[in-house]
């Protein structure tokens, strides 16, 4: 390889150039003050970053599509307070090509920084920690039904855990903060583990993922709260038995997790528990968000940039003054 290669998004500084592998999971065909350009967020095992094609885009656009690894000539330059990659040159990776020169597509996808095999067995200690013999039946069924998903689905496209395994993630903070809020409140806290792990059941329907994440076409018309609703009473009526109230009272749980109708969810929350579940959801996947956006930005400014979906700024926290050294 005549350029050298470019290190890990992270560790991208403003003179930073050369060649470099990522995962493209955003593309898209904008129309500037001098005629197109791509836009593309591209992603390795340390981060995103925004990346623009501003020459020779029509033949460039062919090279690639949204979920493709690719291969990049580019250098890094700062747009206002972002880091960001001015491609030269883009194309799909070829594989048995590519490798010999360093390709590895594990070093291309994000993952939860808890191993999966860890997660497993909490998310197994959890579900036989119920205490209601309904509810653990219809956890163990829905969990059974879609293992191989759960080990490696993210909990979104874009906004919170949307990284390998980012799903179970979620769900697993969200069991361990809801238990703690339940008994802090005498809340029922089969219910709120049975709201934490199936809430977002239908995301499993709602988004395509192999590696980078797309909605599906159920996902676009039905939506995960409508699907997720559906797979769960369909699993509860396999149960023989399940008692009608219990189901209506978990159903209502998925239907109202989003807190309000603006939001999404077709009814509000109405009992202590759906309170519960969709303050810890938002709590989740707010807070995942900031603790991104501080891992993405690689700027040396003491504030991130602006956060369009949470609306500020974030601070890193103590720097060191380098003035004083």
């Amino acid at each position: 390889m005549l350029f050298p290669m470019l290190p890990p998004i992270r560790q991208l500084t403003s003179d930073s150039a050369g060649v470099g592998f990522f995962l493209c999971t955003e593309k898209d065909v904008k129309q500037g003050r001098n005629g197109e350009y791509l836009s593309l967020v591209l992603q390795d095992a340390s981060g995103r970053i925004v990346a623009r094609v501003f020459d020779d885009v029509e033949r460039l656009k062919g090279e690639f599509e949204t979920g493709d690894f690719v291969k990049v000539k580019a250098r890094a330059n700062m747009y206002g307070e972002r880091l960001q990659l001015i491609l030269e040159n883009v194309r799909r990776v070829h594989p048995d090509q590519d490798r010999k020169d360093g390709f590895r597509e594990e070093n291309c996808v994000i993952a939860s920084a808890r191993p999966v095999g860890e997660m497993w067995d909490e998310l197994q200690r959890r579900i036989a920690g119920a205490a209601d013999p309904f509810v653990r039946q219809l956890l163990e069924r829905v969990v059974a039904a879609n293992e191989a998903k759960l080990r490696v689905w993210p909990a979104a496209q874009t906004l919170h855990h949307a990284y390998r395994a980012g799903f179970l993630e979620h769900i697993l903070k969200m069991a361990e903060v809801g238990e703690l809020v339940a008994r802090a409140y005498q809340a029922d806290t089969d219910l709120v583990l049975a709201g934490a792990l199936l809430h977002d059941i239908g995301k499993l329907q709602e988004l395509d993922y192999g590696p980078a994440t797309r909605y599906s076409r159920d996902g676009r018309l039905i939506g995960h709260i409508a699907l997720g609703a559906a797979a769960v009473r369909d699993a509860a009526l396999a149960i023989e038995g399940f008692p009608p109230a219990l189901l209506s009272e978990i159903l209502h749980l998925i239907l109202s997790h989003h807190g309000c109708l603006e939001y999404g969810s077709p009814v509000v929350p109405m009992t202590v528990e759906a309170f519960v579940l969709s303050f810890v959801d938002d709590m989740d996947a707010k807070i995942n968000m900031v603790r991104q956006a501080l891992k993405d930005d690689t700027s040396d400014d003491e504030f991130t940039a602006y956060h369009r979906r949470l609306e500020r700024v974030f601070w890193k926290g103590p720097q060191e003054d380098q003035e004083g050294g």
